[in-house]
């Protein structure tokens, strides 16, 4: 998804060679041989020398040391002999201490992967970090595979750091994009209105994309997230969370907004447009009780 540039592939070659086993050996070893080469040295010139470059490596090892303090994390291992069954326990934490690093190494290049089921929390985190952050602009881009609107009414913690990132001056832009087969059911066109409803009562601006005239690029579920991330998120209205991945980028994520952008459009065809004459259609007949499938599917077939 996303490709690393020159400086900062650079950047990492060079953390990984500071604090690479090898380097730090022989300057353990300088600083050993360095003191005893100044002790037996016969001339006054050369001890001073060699005692200068001792003061040289000494800071060096020294800024090395905080430099590798403030870009890694340093956490105490377990003792193994404190534990019931020591080996066991050895082979238990080798695994997990190796899942854990695997994971910090992704989040150290810009991505993060979860399952599906944690998406919601994940989701609640960003929000909070962008209200918390002062991060400009203070904007959310929502594209949401919209298949079962009732589920997304559930996500309660969502939808209210939704409000609370509104409330302290953001603004959120969500689009829900929807088969057009969907938009002509009755029980779809109400719960979906329903959903418009509640996101425009916490200061959300809402949208319609219509899927079956969108790109394959363009009909996927993402939130941008200011210009700072971008998660990835499987099909919402799947109700079995043990399938697949979801994924945030903290790299590249312009290109995300302007894929957004792209679908939200301007003017007479903008997505709020398709929206309200969506509205202009389904609404009355909800309110009146006299829907008519066709008559909505032919509308819907004009958004």
């Amino acid at each position: 998804m996303t490709t690393a540039s020159p400086r900062q592939d650079l950047g990492t070659r060079v953390a990984d060679a500071l604090s690479s086993q090898v380097l730090n050996a022989v300057v353990g070893i300088a600083g050993i041989a360095i003191p005893i080469a100044a002790w037996v040295a016969e001339k006054s010139l050369l001890r001073d020398v060699l005692l200068g470059a001792e003061t040289v490596l000494l800071l060096l090892m020294v800024a090395n040391h905080m430099w590798l303090r403030r870009i890694y994390i340093q956490l105490r291992r377990a003792n193994d002999r404190h534990m019931a069954d020591a080996r066991y326990f050895a082979l238990v934490r080798q695994q997990l201490e190796r899942e854990l690093i695997a994971g910090f190494g992704e989040i150290a290049d810009g991505h993060l992967q979860v399952y599906a089921s944690e998406v919601p929390r994940l989701s609640v985190l960003l929000f909070q970090a962008l209200i918390d952050s002062g991060s400009e602009p203070k904007r959310v881009l929502a594209a949401d595979l919209t298949t079962s609107p009732d589920l997304l009414t559930q996500r309660r913690e969502y939808l209210a750091v939704n409000r609370r990132l509104i409330e302290s001056g953001g603004t959120v832009q969500r689009l829900f994009i929807c088969w057009q087969d969907d938009l002509a059911r009755h029980d779809f066109a109400r719960s979906l209105l329903a959903l418009v409803d509640h996101h425009r009562s916490l200061g959300v601006q809402c949208a319609l994309g219509v899927r079956d005239r969108l790109r394959a690029d363009q009909a996927v579920d993402f939130v941008v997230v200011s210009k700072a991330a971008v998660l990835l998120e499987e099909e919402q209205g799947d109700t079995d969370y043990r399938r697949g991945r979801s994924s945030v980028y903290f790299k590249h994520v312009e290109r995300w907004a302007g894929r957004f952008e792209s679908i939200w459009g301007h003017g007479s065809d903008s997505a709020p447009f398709v929206l309200q004459s969506y509205e202009a259609t389904a609404r009355p007949m909800l309110d009146a009780g006299t829907w008519d499938d066709a008559a909505v599917r032919e509308a819907a077939s004009r958004l």
